[in-house]
């Protein structure tokens, strides 16, 4: 069974390790962080593995997972790299939906395997991810073997993986964040400017429930062209026009999202796609 070592003690690191060691697919060896008491915490909620907060005490592993913020992949990189240009060539993943294996290129140019391997889940709570897990699709790139391995890890897991080209991988990533992402800005933004027009709040939460379910609902089952309804799609310029100024007073932000989405919305309902 190969050994798994988990940098950065993050909500990604922590729900794969915990499925790795529940579905006994590897040995998680060392978990990092730089604040020791999340290294603990994530071992307790991983169920195995030795906490350590200094980059320079890790040893080496078959696998070594960064499960650090975007920003500081490539500074660990460059630091494991240092740390272990001695040592025997290992296996280097991260979880970034935005970029590639490339900012792995520091382990990568002293014969390390990188790839890169984005879960399509949002990953708010470990807890509730390690029982959604089953099925996520993950794209995967980088090096064969890294890919292969680490494919294998994931699909013991219940993944479901996929190839996803280097260059690709931001246009990729984008997709999921408006998919994930803006549909809590968007209620949110609707719960907004019912309070501002003087709803009830009780009455505010029954109607967003009833409309997100009904337009998730409509989405799943017809396909984003036959659910979109509104003025936009009814070419009803008139009433954004006055949505947009009415919005405007309010929020110059919002007024512009709401012109923007309006407009790709008549796209969509004429041509069947918000692109021109």
């Amino acid at each position: 069974m190969s050994r798994l070592t988990i940098v950065g003690a993050g909500r990604v690191g922590k729900t794969l390790g915990n499925l790795i060691v529940a579905n006994r697919v590897a040995d998680v060896g060392q978990i990092y962080d730089c604040d020791i008491a999340c290294a603990r915490a994530a071992v307790e909620f991983v169920g195995a593995g030795r906490p350590v907060d200094d980059l320079g005490l890790l040893e080496p592993a078959d696998i070594c997972l960064l499960s650090v913020p975007d920003t500081r992949i490539r500074e660990v990189a460059d630091q494991l790299a240092r740390r272990f240009e001695r040592d025997a060539r290992s296996i280097v993943v991260h979880c970034s939906g935005a970029l590639s294996s490339d900012a792995l290129a520091p382990l990568r140019n002293i014969g390390w395997s990188a790839a890169s391997a984005h879960p399509v889940l949002s990953f708010a709570d470990p807890g509730t991810a390690v029982f959604q897990f089953e099925g996520t699709p993950v794209g995967i790139e980088g090096d064969a073997q890294a890919c292969r391995a680490w494919g294998e890890t994931l699909a013991a897991v219940g993944a479901r993986c996929f190839e996803i080209r280097s260059g690709q991988k931001t246009l990729y990533h984008s997709a999921a964040v408006i998919a994930s992402n803006f549909l809590p800005v968007l209620a949110s933004l609707s719960s907004e400017l019912w309070r501002s027009a003087g709803l009830p709040e009780a009455l505010m939460q029954d109607m967003l429930r009833t409309l997100l379910r009904n337009a998730t609902d409509n989405l799943l089952a017809l396909g984003p062209r036959e659910a979109l309804t509104g003025p936009a799609a009814r070419g009803d310029t008139e009433v954004v026009k006055a949505h947009v100024r009415a919005i405007g007073a309010w929020d110059p932000a919002a007024r512009d999202a709401y012109d923007a989405l309006s407009l790709l919305a008549a796209r969509l309902a004429k041509n069947g796609t918000v692109r021109a």
